[in-house]
């Protein structure tokens, strides 16, 4: 029984940790990445996964409602991440000069 015990609270860290990837994931990309990707807005999958996360934290892992979390873990890892990366700059915000091209700085030809 220990050894069951053990497991299940591996199993629930690395739930807790896969969602909270996800959430700082979602945090990290810029806002217009998730409507030029097609996808929900980024507060709404903010919510999703702040949800899922806390209820990760709170909920013993044989409970029905980290299985809905983990689902909505998967849904954006799965299908809304790879949409948002394969976005030019990956969907991340660019720390770069306005004056920055595609290939790299603008010099004014010099």
């Amino acid at each position: 029984m220990q050894g069951f015990q053990g497991f299940l609270w591996l199993l629930s860290a690395a739930l807790i940790i896969f969602s909270g990837f996800a959430l700082f994931d979602a945090a990290v990309r810029r806002e217009d990445a998730y409507r030029a990707a097609d996808k929900k807005t980024k507060p709404f999958w903010l919510i999703i996964l702040g949800l899922a996360f806390v209820v990760n934290l709170i909920f013993n892992i044989l409970s029905f409602l980290p299985i809905i979390g983990l689902i909505a873990t998967i849904v954006y890892m799965v299908d809304v991440r790879p949409a948002i990366r394969a976005l030019p700059g990956g969907g991340r915000s660019q720390r770069g000069s306005s004056s920055d091209g595609p290939y790299g700085p603008w010099n004014g030809g010099r």
